[in-house]
Formats: C-alpha cells, structure tokens, sequence
C-alpha cells in the first residue's frame, strides 16, 4: 500500500470509530452514509475547510502545518502513538525527497547487553520492530519455542499467525495477535522502507486471511508495559508483568523483561522451568523442545 493511501485509511479508520455525541460536535442534517464522522465534522473540529482536510484525507499533505496536523489529531481523539504514526506518514508524503532510509537494525545484540540480559534473573529477551527475536536469556529462550543459536530468527508474528502451535501457547490469543499487527503497522510508519518488513507483511498477508483483516483495521500500538500470559508445555500456565527498554546503544531494538510476582504459581512454574533449563545447558536440543 503507498503512504498516500494508508493515511487515506488511516484517518478513514479514526473517524469511523468516533460518533458525533462523542466528538461533542452538531449532527448535520440528511441521513447519515458513514460510521462515525463524516469529513465536514472533522474538519469543523479542526478548524480547517471541508475541501483541505479531504485533500489530506487523499495523501496530499505538502505544506501540511504540525499545528494543523496536530488540530486533526485532536480532532480524531487519537493517542500519542496514534498521533505519531499520523506524523511519521505526513513526513513521508510531504518530503520524500528529504526521507532516507534508517540505518539498518542489529541483528545481534553486543556481548555487553548479551551480558546484561544474562543477568537478568527473570525471562529477558530482545527484539527488533519486526518482532524477531535477536537474543535472549536462558529463562527467555526457554520460555518461547526458539530455534537452536544460529538456525533462523524467531518472528513473533510469523509465529502467531502462521504457526498452530501459537493458539495453544497464548492463553489471550486474539489480544496476542492485534498487538502484533498493530505493532508492525507502527513500525511500517517509522521506516516504510524497510525491506525486511515489507517483505514480512507481504508473506503474512498472502498466508492469513485474519492477518490481512487486522492490518486493515489500522490500529498501532508502541510496546510500554502490560502483562502477558502464556501456557508453556512443560510448566502449565503462567503470567506476567513486563517491562520495555528501548536500547539507545543499539537503535532498533527494545528489550523485554518479564516480572514475575513473588510467592506466585507463576513464580514457582519459573522456578520449575529455571532448574529444567540447568540440566539442559549443553543439550542442542533445548530449544527445540521448550
């Protein structure tokens, strides 16, 4: 999809899920044809003409102010990595004579964060916005199935969608798998030319159909924090907290450190896992079987 028509979908998708009564402002008359607002209701609340947010609406945003963007982002009630997703794809439209390429992502972290990780007495691991998986603790490796160190990287994504073994794994499947596209589609507005990610929503889009429903809702979230549960095939089911750190030594990646609350069943099943990773070191078929 080009940038102009996925802000054309984008902004379409924002003010498809906001009523008038919601947005606080007059219902015009005549019969409603769209969900939610209509263009002139946007443009009412942004305070711009109903012809110029149409032609933003339509990708054609040079000369777009930020206090105009910021007005229509207002408008829309959307959030800050709404708003920023709405910027980045302005950015590309405006100016794609001045937008280079961002400089490509580690696909292996140092042995200083390598170190760091290892630390980490709780499951750890480190991603790029793809969501492979480029490291990882003992705890982290056992708790996803990843392959043994130095076969392919571990997608997320690719893993949920078109892996049956996801659907048991994910206690909150359906939560598991809209953060995911609405991750990718976050990071498909920070650097849409990135190949790699093009290359991996055009394969999740052609093998799943649910794939190819979610991208299309629009939605983008950035990682924070939050919980996460899971059943793990050796230990049963757990939950966690978790925590993300963007690494600013390796542009790119974020790590994930999964907090584990003390006295917990979650906290004895790490326990559990911990000791079966001891007696694995060495074995190279661990990860396979986790």
């Amino acid at each position: 999809m080009s940038t102009p028509e996925e802000i054309r979908s984008f902004l379409t998708s924002r003010r498809a899920r906001i009523t008038p009564e919601e947005a606080g402002v007059p219902v015009f008359g005549g019969a409603r044809r769209v969900p939610g607002l209509r263009r002139e209701e946007v443009a009412h609340l942004a305070g711009v003409s109903t012809d110029y947010y149409a032609k933003l609406e339509r990708g054609r945003t040079r000369g777009a102010s930020r206090e105009v963007l910021d007005a229509i982002a207002h408008a829309l009630q959307l959030d800050d990595t709404e708003r920023e997703h709405l910027l980045n794809l302005v950015d590309v439209t405006a100016a794609p004579h001045r937008r280079k390429p961002r400089p490509k992502t580690p696909m292996a972290v140092t042995a200083g964060t390598q170190a760091v990780l290892d630390a980490i007495t709780v499951p750890a691991i480190v991603q790029n916005a793809r969501l492979d998986v480029v490291a990882a603790n003992a705890l982290g490796s056992a708790l996803y199935p990843l392959p043994p160190k130095g076969g392919e990287l571990f997608n997320a994504a690719v893993f949920q969608f078109l892996d049956p073994r996801a659907e048991d794994f994910f206690i909150d499947f359906a939560r598991a798998k809209r953060n995911a596209v609405a991750l990718l589609h976050q990071a498909a507005g920070r650097d849409p030319f990135d190949d790699a990610l093009i290359r991996l929503i055009g394969q999740l889009s052609m093998q799943s159909d649910e794939f190819r429903s979610l991208w299309a809702s629009h939605d983008v979230i950035r990682y924070q924090r939050g919980t996460k549960r899971y059943r793990h095939p050796d230990v049963g089911d757990l939950e966690f907290g978790y925590e993300s750190f963007d690494l600013t030594t390796e542009p790119g990646l974020t790590m994930l450190v999964y907090t584990v609350e003390p006295h917990s069943p979650t906290a004895e099943r790490i326990a559990l896992l911990a000791s079966w990773v001891k007696t694995q070191v060495g074995s190279p078929d661990r990860a396979e079987t986790s």
